[in-house]
């Protein structure tokens, strides 16, 4: 077995032990970051793949833009419940 086709075995087995850590982390922020580390190892797998045009894009969309929009949506949204809130108790 060479080295590359080591690489790739190891990521492999790396991506299926994080995906159900995705999937069973009921936190929306862990969530963000669990998605966050799932971007970066496809990454890094589409880069052992010989494909760095497809690695780029999926650590710009997967590993940054969607998880800073998740979180910024949760902020948005706890700050309006935290308005509502505050009205209520008015």
């Amino acid at each position: 077995m060479d080295v590359m086709a080591f690489l790739q075995l190891a990521i492999l087995v790396l991506l299926a032990i994080a995906a159900p850590g995705v999937v069973l982390t009921r936190q929306p922020a862990s969530q963000a970051v669990a998605v966050s580390l799932m971007g970066v190892l496809l990454a890094i797998l589409f880069f052992l793949y010989q494909a760095p045009d497809v690695a780029l894009s999926q650590v710009v969309v997967v590993a940054v833009a969607l998880p800073l929009m998740i979180l910024l949506a949760l902020a948005k949204v706890r700050r309006e419940r935290d308005r509502r809130n505050a009205r209520g108790n008015a």
